[in-house]
């Protein structure tokens, strides 16, 4: 499939999926004949990994290390102890679920407050 199936299918804009590739977290699997960039499965099933890094604030190098560790290609980095490093990573993804669960609360709550006082406001009189 072509960059834009892709974009379509992971919400990814075009720029970012060539970013990612500029940076070598994915790789086209093939050229077309025209040049233009096309993408298997697997390729797909990589960048949703990457877009599930994204939020927990995984670094680009971090990226890169989880992904020669959970989805390696032939030049991924060879990681030291990988099994230690997933742990590793997993403690971190875990402890960042936790922040990002205490800051959803706390804007809930917020949410909350506003919905309540629009609830109890009184329509301005002239």
């Amino acid at each position: 499939m072509q960059i834009g199936e892709v974009a379509e299918r992971t919400g990814l804009s075009l720029r970012t999926i060539r970013y990612y590739e500029e940076v070598g977290l994915v790789v086209p699997s093939d050229r077309s004949q025209g040049g233009f960039r096309l993408y298997t499965e697997p390729d797909v099933d990589r960048l949703k990994l990457i877009m599930r890094m994204k939020p927990l604030g995984f670094q680009l190098e971090e990226m890169r290390e989880l992904l020669a560790i959970i989805d390696p290609t032939p030049t991924s980095p060879k990681i030291d102890d990988p099994a230690g490093r997933l742990a590793a990573f997993s403690e971190s993804a875990e402890q960042r679920c936790v922040e990002l669960r205490t800051k959803l609360r706390i804007a809930e709550e917020f949410a909350a407050t506003l919905r309540a006082h629009l609830g109890t406001e009184r329509p301005a009189t002239g």
